[in-house]
């Protein structure tokens, strides 16, 4: 393909849910945004003649930049019925499951420029055996990565964030916040938006833990103990960095303007605010990855399947997020 832009796959998600429909609907706006050249990975029966689209069958991932202007190239990797939307079903997870590992190996392979992963149901998925808390430490075993080496990042047009803590329940957040995981977890993020957003010396904004940062201990002590020496240390490396700061007074419109992505200590610190900006355009980015992996930041949403309803901003700006990192990663690789 020597001379033609590697087309992205995206990987259809569970076929009941809205994965689908949104990802034929952002063929349908593919010119409004220059959509880079894509296709599917999935059972070809659940896209044609279903979403009154034209869709074409290929074999291999180079046939799908030719086809994309006339029609959605579907790479058919499963047979199965077709599905009933709203309706979860273990073959429609086996599916899925398929076309994450096929879609997880043609980025992996280098015959894919990015991976899109759309919505999965987990429950679905751990009834026909997967064992992983979410498509992000699939994606990054596949590609060889140590499940903590691989960091969840969430954006959207004004705001980054990173959970430096995930899913876990948070009582358990003040053991799991260590010294090295925050030096680790800063040093990606870091990493990433030079390589991914071409940002030559990004701005880094550290939550604390407790109400007003603990307050000198007042309210909590992990912002001393844990905290602040590993801030210092990250320092001593020259990252421009600055915290813990009180989470409450971290996601106004005029901080926001100081700091290109933020890490919070726990999962809903982070993702309350980005949802509130951004619910129907974010995005799930996998950071410290050898390829670019994105998703749409949200769910399979089986209640409103099939009902023409669903909103595929979030898929497009999936693509987009996904086409950024990539032509900044060849610039920075170069």
């Amino acid at each position: 393909m020597s001379g033609v832009e590697k087309p992205f796959v995206i990987s259809c998600g569970d076929p009941a849910g809205v994965g689908p429909e949104i990802i034929c609907k952002t063929w349908l706006e593919r010119k409004n945004f220059n959509s880079r050249p894509f296709f599917v990975a999935g059972n070809f029966a659940d896209f044609d003649d279903v979403y009154n689209i034209p869709v074409v069958k290929i074999s291999e991932p180079a046939e799908a930049t030719f086809a994309f202007d006339k029609a959605l190239p579907v790479l058919h990797i499963y047979d199965g019925d077709i599905t009933r939307l709203g309706e979860p079903t273990l073959d429609g997870a086996q599916c899925a499951l398929h076309a994450l590992e096929i879609a997880s190996g043609l980025a992996r392979s280098g015959d894919t420029g990015a991976v899109i992963t759309a919505p999965v149901s987990k429950s679905q998925l751990y009834r026909v055996g997967f064992r992983y808390p979410g498509q992000t430490e699939f994606v990054s075993e596949r590609c060889g990565i140590a499940r903590e080496n691989a960091v969840m990042m969430l954006g959207g047009p004004s705001l980054r964030v990173i959970p430096m803590t995930t899913h876990i329940p948070l009582k358990d957040v003040p053991s799991q916040l260590t010294h090295d995981l925050i030096v680790a977890r800063t040093k990606s993020a870091a990493k990433a938006m030079t390589r991914n957003f071409g940002i030559e010396n990004p701005r880094i904004a550290i939550a604390g833990l407790n109400p007003h940062a603990g307050e000198n201990g007042n309210l909590g002590d992990e912002e001393k103990l844990v905290m602040q020496p590993a801030i210092d240390a990250l320092l001593a490396l020259g990252l421009n960095i600055r915290g813990p700061l009180p989470a409450d007074t971290m996601f106004h419109e005029e901080a926001r303007s100081q700091y290109d992505i933020a890490l919070c200590p726990y999962h809903d610190q982070a993702l309350i605010p980005l949802k509130t900006l951004h619910f129907f355009d974010g995005v799930n980015m996998t950071l410290g990855l050898p390829i670019v992996r994105t998703s749409p930041d949200h769910g399979t949403a089986f209640d409103i399947a099939g009902k023409n309803i669903a909103d595929p901003r979030s898929m497009i700006a999936a693509i987009e997020m996904a086409a950024t990192a990539v032509s900044n990663r060849e610039k920075y690789d170069n």
